[in-house]
């Protein structure tokens, strides 16, 4: 795993760094929320016609969030080879949105929160957001695009945010329960 740089001295994180670091808590808060008071045979269950799991949804926004931080660190080396993802074995890939047998929510939610924290600290320890690294190929990248730390941080609120949203969908059809309202 990446080493986290060591914070500046003379660089304090800034009120960007700041707000970005709290929307990214609060969305995260909204999707933690979502399993409040289940246990695992509920958070390995499908609500809907997708495949998608509250259980599931932790496991993969943790996964996601920190192959994005390798990426401020290390650039594309650090994301996975996309051609094999797309060749590969399709129940593999959706395992990766499914709580398994073995795993367990409150270890999901334990990752997700030592990942959390790695993130929280690689934020604050930046001294530039404007740091950059070339996406890997992928198809759904335009070939020589470039983004900052910035542009990545975003990008995991919006997915944060996004899987929030499905995650409360899953948990009112499995018993009525909402994060918002």
């Amino acid at each position: 795993m990446p080493e986290i740089p060591s914070p500046n001295e003379s660089a304090a994180p800034t009120r960007e760094h700041a707000d970005l670091l709290h929307t990214l808590a609060m969305h995260r808060g909204f999707l933690r929320f979502t399993t409040q008071g289940l246990d695992d045979e509920q958070a390995r269950q499908r609500t809907t016609v997708s495949a998608l799991s509250l259980g599931g949804l932790i496991k993969h926004v943790a996964e996601m969030e920190r192959t994005w931080a390798d990426f401020i660190l290390e650039g594309p080396s650090a994301m996975p080879d996309f051609a094999t993802i797309a060749e590969g074995d399709p129940a593999e890939r959706a395992d990766e949105f499914r709580l398994l047998p073995g795993e367990t929510l409150a270890g999901v939610l334990a990752e997700y929160e030592t990942v959390a924290r790695r993130t929280d600290d690689l934020v604050a320890a930046l001294p530039d957001l404007d740091m950059d690294h070339p996406l890997p190929d992928a198809p759904w990248f335009k070939p020589g695009v470039r983004w900052s730390a910035r542009r990545v941080l975003l990008h995991v609120i919006a997915e944060t945010a996004q899987h929030a949203g499905h995650a409360d969908i899953i948990r009112e059809s499995l018993d009525g329960a909402k994060t918002m309202g």
